[in-house]
């Protein structure tokens, strides 16, 4: 089979499309034959080598979390899924044509492969960073860089809990986020008075990583109201990084339920063969990303 791997650590051009033996289901696993997998930012941060420290790395090294597809075979101990079931979930070297998932669920009615691939690891990390950073119902979330596929999820499960959003995001999304339930605004200059100027803000995140903890800490008044997924820095400021993931199974469980009830959509801004995994990875790294970018098998 094919999938993306790279034998060092640096920029996308480490990345190969080569030959692989085709992986095999164990206890508690599906394989499933991939029809599209997502492109999220941990697999750029792994390929550059930023989490060693955390999680050392045996190259050479595969690419990809999440991905959607075909069910073929099914591990010991696994009921309630069937060969040719299509599913969604999370899983391991998922830019390939054949992937181990370790977590799954049936994909919703109406959802495309592509559609579905979008979902796992940004409906978690939505799920688990709206919990961890304690807004409650009647409250306001500020949303720094609230366009792209963690964004577009926890604006919708915010909007579904009560909860109201601000969110910051480049010009050209605007209407957007506006579509999604939040109040807009713009970052860059002065982008601090124009989130005052909306009224109070209860709790925030960090989805970018752009060098504003400093400023969402003034804003919302307490470090312990803010968490980042993005800024490395964060705990230099009193800031939470949150980089644990939680309970895959619920957040799946979650977000098939919230498609189901037409009540969360993320769209796929672009899709890009296995070949074009180079090209994924530089435009997911330079971000403006609206809703998921996923490659396709």
């Amino acid at each position: 089979m094919k999938k993306v791997s790279f034998a060092e650590f640096g920029g996308p051009d480490v990345l190969r499309l080569v030959d692989a033996e085709e992986p095999h289901a164990g206890p508690g696993q599906v394989r499933i034959a991939v029809r599209a997998a997502g492109v999220n930012p941990v697999d750029w941060r792994i390929r550059e080598g930023q989490f060693l420290q955390a999680h050392p790395i045996e190259l050479p090294a595969s690419v990809g979390l999440d991905a959607a597809g075909v069910v073929d075979e099914i591990g010991a101990g696994v009921d309630g899924v069937e060969v040719g079931d299509h599913v969604f979930g999370e899983g391991s070297s998922t830019y390939a044509e054949f992937a181990v998932l370790s977590a799954w669920a049936r994909m919703p009615e109406g959802l495309t492969f592509e559609e579905a691939a979008g979902y796992p690891s940004v409906v978690e990390t939505a799920l688990r960073i709206i919990g961890q950073v304690g807004v409650r119902p009647g409250q306001t979330l500020l949303v720094s860089g609230a366009s792209g596929g963690v964004g577009s999820a926890v604006l919708q499960i915010a909007r579904d809990r009560g909860i109201a959003v601000i969110g910051t995001a480049g010009a050209a999304n605007q209407d957007y986020l506006r579509s999604l339930g939040a109040v807009a605004t713009t970052y860059g200059e002065g982008w601090v008075e124009r989130v005052r100027q909306l009224g109070r803000v209860d709790a925030a995140l960090d989805l970018a990583g752009t060098g504003v903890i400093r400023e969402l800490v003034e804003l919302t008044g307490d470090p312990q109201r803010v968490i980042s997924i993005a800024d490395l820095g964060a705990p230099e400021h009193g800031v939470r990084f949150s980089g644990v993931a939680g309970s895959m199974p619920e957040a799946l469980a979650e977000a098939a339920r919230l498609i189901a009830h037409g009540r969360l959509h993320i769209p796929v801004e672009k899709s890009y063969p296995l070949a074009d995994a180079a090209a994924a990875h530089i435009n997911s790294r330079a971000g403006h990303t609206r809703g998921r970018r996923v490659m396709i098998v």
